[in-house]
C-alpha cells in the first residue's frame, strides 16, 4: 500500500535516537528530561488510598471536580487569576496533549503559527498535521533574547496563533515581565490565539518569578495554558497534566478533547488533588532543582565549558566552543560513543538548525549521577 504521509519529513526524533545511542555505549545519559529519582512517597500513598478508594471508572471529560477546583484556587493565590473550574480548565494526558489539542482546535489549513526558536519538537508537527503554516522566529544571541521587531514583522492577517515556552526548554531562559508586556502591547486588537507552555513553572531559580501569561489581563483573554503534573512532581510517566483558557476558547478545546483522549487517569487525578492542598509540594521545587543545578555547576566550575547559569527548567547549556569547532549533533555523538555521557545538541531545535556550539545537558539527577558526568566533562 502506498502511503502519502500528512508529516513526509518527520523521523524518529533526537530523544529516541540519542537514548538508543546512549543504551548502546553504555553512557551517563544527561540527555532526556526526567528525573532518576522517585516520587514522593506521600504522592504514592495518596494514589494506592485512590485506588483503593474505588476511583477505577471513568473520570469527568473535563477532569474530576477535586482536581479542577484546586488548580483554580492554586492559579488564583500565584497569579491572581481567576478560571471557573466548569468551564475554564481541563485535565490532559500530559503538556503535550493539550499543546497537540489546543492546535487541532484551532488552526487550519493555511494559517499560520510563530514559533519562537529554539522551541521543544512537539509544536511544529502538529501544525504540519493540521495543515499550518509554521513562521519560525529564532531567538538571539547565546543567552536567546526575543527580538520584538522581528516577532513583530512576522506576525500578518493569516497569523493564527502564537506559541510561547517559559520557562523555557531548551534553553533554560525565563520571559521577564517587560516581555510579556511587549507581547500583550503587540497583540493588542488583533484575533491571535496565544498557546502559552508553562510546564516548568514552579522550576525557577535565583528569587525570579515565573510570568505567567496569567497575571496579565489582556493576554489571559486569547491565552491557552498549558502546565505538567508529570514534570512539576518528578512523574513524567504519568503523562497528567492540564490546561486553562477562557471559557470561549475552552469550549472549542473540549469539543476535540472529548474525541482524541475523552478523560485522562481517574485514581492520579484524586491523588494530586488531595497533594495540592499542601502548597510547598511546588512552592519548594525551586529551591531543590536549584541545588542540583548549582551542585552541577560548581562540579565542572574546572572544566573547558562555558556557561549562562540556567533561570529555570530541568536544563544547563553549555558551550563547548574552547574545545573543539565539530558540530554540536556530532560532538555529542562522539561523546557518547568516546566518553559515554548523553546530551542533546541545542541546533536540532533551533532555526535552519542553527549551530551555536552548545548541549543541553539535564541535572534533574541523584548527585552520583551529577558527580560521574562532572567527571567526564572536566577532563574533555
Amino acid at each position: 500500500m502506498k502511503i502519502d504521509s500528512k508529516l513526509p519529513n518527520v523521523g524518529t526524533n533526537i530523544f529516541t535516537a540519542t537514548g538508543k545511542l546512549a543504551n548502546e555505549n553504555n553512557a551517563v545519559n544527561l540527555s532526556q528530561g526526567y528525573p532518576n529519582f522517585g516520587a514522593d512517597p506521600k504522592l504514592l500513598q495518596l494514589v494506592d488510598d485512590a485506588l483503593k478508594g474505588g476511583y477505577n471508572q471513568y473520570a469527568p471529560m473535563q477532569g474530576s471536580v477535586s482536581l479542577r477546583t484546586i488548580i483554580s484556587g492554586k492559579i488564583e493565590n500565584l497569579y491572581k487569576k481567576t478560571y471557573h473550574p466548569e468551564s475554564e480548565i481541563t485535565v490532559t494526558s500530559g503538556a503535550t496533549q493539550a499543546i497537540f489539542t489546543a492546535i487541532s482546535a484551532f488552526v487550519r489549513p493555511g494559517d499560520e503559527v510563530i514559533v519562537l526558536k529554539p522551541a521543544y519538537d512537539c509544536y511544529e508537527p502538529a501544525i504540519e498535521v493540521f495543515g499550518g503554516k509554521t513562521v519560525p522566529v529564532q531567538l538571539e544571541g547565546l543567552d536567546y533574547t526575543i527580538n520584538w521587531d522581528t516577532f513583530k514583522a512576522a506576525i500578518c492577517s493569516k497569523t493564527k496563533m502564537v506559541i510561547i515556552n517559559t520557562p523555557h526548554n531548551p534553553a533554560g531562559t525565563i520571559w521577564s515581565k517587560n516581555d510579556m508586556l511587549q507581547l500583550q502591547k503587540i497583540l493588542k486588537d488583533t484575533n491571535i490565539i496565544l498557546l502559552s507552555d508553562e510546564v516548568y513553572e514552579h522550576i525557577v531559580f535565583d528569587g525570579k518569578e515565573h510570568e505567567s501569561v496569567a497575571k496579565y489581563p489582556e493576554l489571559a483573554s486569547r491565552s491557552i495554558i498549558c502546565s505538567s503534573f508529570g514534570k512539576t512532581f518528578h512523574v513524567t510517566g504519568w503523562k497528567i497534566g492540564y490546561c486553562v483558557a477562557p471559557k470561549t476558547l475552552m469550549t472549542e478545546f473540549q469539543k476535540v478533547h472529548q474525541f482524541n483522549v475523552f478523560c485522562v487517569n481517574h485514581p492520579t487525578q484524586e491523588a494530586l488533588a488531595k497533594y495540592l492542598e499542601t502548597p510547598e509540594h511546588y512552592l519548594n521545587l525551586g529551591p531543590f532543582y536549584q541545588e542540583k543545578r548549582d551542585y552541577f555547576l560548581n562540579a565542572i566550575s574546572s572544566s573547558r565549558f562555558k556557561m549562562i547559569p540556567s533561570s529555570g527548567t530541568h536544563f544547563q547549556i553549555l558551550d563547548y566552543s574552547d574545545i573543539t569547532t565539530e558540530g554540536d549533533t556530532e560532538f555529542a555523538e562522539r561523546l557518547i560513543k568516546d566518553y559515554k555521557l548523553a546530551s542533546i545538541p541545542v541546533s536540532v531545535f533551533n532555526l535552519n538548525n542553527l549551530d551555536n556550539k552548545q548541549l543541553r545537558f539535564c541535572f534533574a539527577k541523584t548527585k552520583d549521577v551529577l558527580d560521574e558526568a562532572a567527571e567526564i566533562l572536566n577532563r574533555i
